[in-house]
């Protein structure tokens, strides 16, 4: 299993009923969730991967199933992992997808390669 097919239903019904326009990308054995093309969400395994920024990820930690994202092996500054813990609830997942898409629109595009 790459990633939790389950969760990754319950954010898409919650984009949809938000009327949110996103594609989606198979990356870092995972799932990534785009919106205006740049990286929003992501489900990796059975996380969630939210994409919130440095400002929100500093007022968020030591929330229930919440820690730092660190795929790479080094803390990656503005990402944060949230467990299915923190994402019981609907209104827990609305709670980080709500961040993601107040962050997107500050977040920087990645280089698209020619």
């Amino acid at each position: 299993m790459a990633y939790d097919e389950g969760l990754t239903d319950r954010i898409r019904s919650v984009l949809d009923q938000k009327g949110v326009l996103f594609d989606e990308k198979k990356m870092f054995g995972g799932l990534c969730i785009l919106v205006d093309d740049k990286m929003c969400i992501g489900i990796i395994k059975d996380e969630m991967m939210a994409r919130i920024g440095e400002e929100a990820e500093a007022s968020v930690q030591g929330r229930a199933g919440v820690r730092p994202m660190d795929f790479t092996g080094k803390k990656m500054k503005g990402f944060t992992y949230v467990n299915q813990t923190g994402l019981d609830r609907e209104e827990d997942l609305e709670f980080w997808i709500d961040l993601c898409l107040e962050f997107n629109p500050k977040a920087k595009s990645s280089k698209k390669k020619k």
